[in-house]
């Protein structure tokens, strides 16, 4: 007999893709505002401003971390189904 999670409950790995989420929306926020002065034909932003914008390569490398651990922990429950089980 296999026990399933409940669907409400959070999985290894959940927090990090929520996390990474959010710092990929922040950085792709800092990429839009970073980008308006070339169109707005306003002064450019300072280049730390432009270092914002690589949190949008954070979070997805976050949000990767997440899965690849999510994953892993199915790998996990799934070998121990069938180990227990005795089936292949």
């Amino acid at each position: 007999m296999t026990v399933t999670p409940h669907p409400d409950e959070p999985r290894p790995g959940d927090g990090l893709v929520k996390a990474g989420g959010v710092v990929f929306i922040a950085g792709a926020l800092a990429t839009l505002a970073t980008m308006a002065p070339l169109f707005l034909d306003i002064d450019p932003f300072p280049p730390y401003a432009w270092a914002v914008c690589m949190l949008m390569g954070v979070g997805f490398a976050i949000s990767a971390a997440g899965v690849l651990r999510s994953a892993g922990a199915q790998r996990r429950a799934a070998r121990a189904a069938v180990g227990t089980d005795g089936q292949a």
